[in-house]
């Protein structure tokens, strides 16, 4: 079980209940006595019946697959499935160079990044003349550097830099090595996501946003975190959008969706301290 049986949240919802049993019991108890010759028994049954409870609780927390939640005014979800299948807007983290080329080298064609291509372009380079093209978001502006002698595009871009084309939002999320592999220092990460936040903030008119838990996956951590896991990433996320002070107009929501497969590893139900 990923939850502890001990976990603070589990006693805490246990605690409301019980609050509420007692009141209801305090009550009875005022009109109707109880023969003594039961109360025995029935004591034991209520010790019984709030053991059962409190086992069903932590059993219903690390079952549970879908949490929504209420961050400074603005609906989040977290919840699994797949991102593609989502209403509203749906973000693709690309690498800083914004590359296209799907061969296993550059993209891996199991990432997000590979799928989006793939499914969306029977020509790569269609979508890199509307990247060196957009003037709606003047991502031009986010430009780092130009004409970089490398194997893959050749303009680097800030991170966190974003743009929307139709239904997808794409924005430059790792640092790549010269030898093409994704990677980010905590610093960069905690600093995209603030910068990804006043972006989406700019351009979502509104709309639902789906997003990935962004690093699980092939992304590299350096400097002390290479052992971080979705848990924590999910955590940072959270507490990062939280702190951005953006909110997501009603009805328009964030959701966090999570593959299938990574659901029964991750902590959901904790993500509820966010909250407070």
């Amino acid at each position: 079980m990923k939850i502890n049986i001990f976990d603070k949240m589990i006693r805490e919802i246990y605690g409301k209940f019980i609050s509420i049993i007692v009141t209801i019991l305090t009550l009875l108890l005022i009109f109707f006595e109880i023969p003594e010759d039961i109360k025995v028994c029935l004591a034991l049954m209520f010790v019984s019946f709030l053991l059962v409870v409190y086992f069903f609780i932590w059993v219903c927390a690390n079952k549970k697959t879908n949490i929504k939640l209420n961050i400074e005014g603005s609906k989040v979800e977290i919840r699994t499935g797949n991102l593609f299948e989502q209403s509203g807007l749906k973000v693709i983290p690309f690498n800083e160079y914004f590359d296209t080329q799907v061969d296993d080298r550059i993209i891996s064609k199991k990432s997000l990044n590979g799928q989006y291509v793939v499914r969306e372009y029977q020509n790569p380079k269609v979508l890199n003349r509307i990247i060196k093209n957009d003037v709606d978001l003047n991502i031009s502006d986010n430009i780092i550097e130009k004409h970089i002698e490398r194997e893959g595009n050749n303009i680097k871009y800030k991170l966190g830099s974003s743009i929307v084309i139709n239904e997808y939002v794409l924005t430059a999320f790792t640092r790549f090595t010269n030898k093409n592999k994704a990677e980010l220092t905590m610093y960069e990460y905690l600093n995209f996501l603030l910068y990804f936040w006043d972006e989406i903030n700019k351009i979502y008119a509104q709309k639902d946003v789906s997003v990935p838990i962004f690093g699980s996956g092939i992304t590299r951590f350096k400097n002390g975190f290479e052992d971080i896991n979705d848990d924590e990433l999910l955590s940072i996320m959270l507490w990062t959008f939280k702190i951005s002070k953006h909110k997501f107009k009603h009805p328009a929501k964030l959701s966090i969706i999570i593959q299938k497969e990574k659901i029964s590893r991750i902590n959901i139900f904790k993500m509820k301290e966010i909250e407070k």
